[in-house]
């Protein structure tokens, strides 16, 4: 299956549709996620960075990197967030993809550790993240804390 990965910063006309197709998956207002892609395009930090994995140009996956994802933790950041794959293309290895650009984009960036919030119990440590601790989220239940370095 061929897609591509790609990092919003270098296509900015699609930020309106990315932030739409996130919303519609983690239900965060469209304002929240927009505001926080056009910010990226100031960033020389990587923070806040999108991406989006798209299959014969439509998007089928995606995740971004925020300072702090909704927990009670905020020395532990930057936060990889809202990895998701549509349904229908799980197991083509395009979470695998996406956390390995966003790992490698931000150790060339200079940052080697990054932290990623999670309800999951095994399906990152096929890519190299290591269980951490627990953390309150933001509804105030202890969810997963996962730490990957480079």
């Amino acid at each position: 299956m061929e897609y591509e990965v790609i990092l919003l910063n270098n296509a900015p006309e699609m930020l309106d549709r990315a932030a739409r197709w996130f919303n519609a998956k983690w239900g965060i207002p469209y304002e929240a996620y927009f505001e926080s892609m056009a910010e990226s395009l100031k960033s020389d930090s990587g923070v806040p960075s999108w991406y989006v994995a798209l299959f014969e140009g439509e998007i089928v996956g995606g995740v971004g990197v925020i300072e702090n994802d909704f927990h009670n933790r905020p020395d532990l950041s930057p936060n990889v967030c809202a990895l998701f794959v549509e349904k229908s293309y799980r197991g083509n290895g395009i979470a695998g993809k996406l956390l390995s650009r966003v790992c490698s984009d931000m150790s060339e960036k200079g940052t080697d550790t990054l932290y990623l919030l999670t309800d999951h119990d095994s399906f990152y440590e096929r890519y190299g993240w290591s269980f951490l601790c627990f953390a309150l989220d933001g509804e105030k239940q202890m969810s997963r804390m996962y730490v990957h370095k480079q």
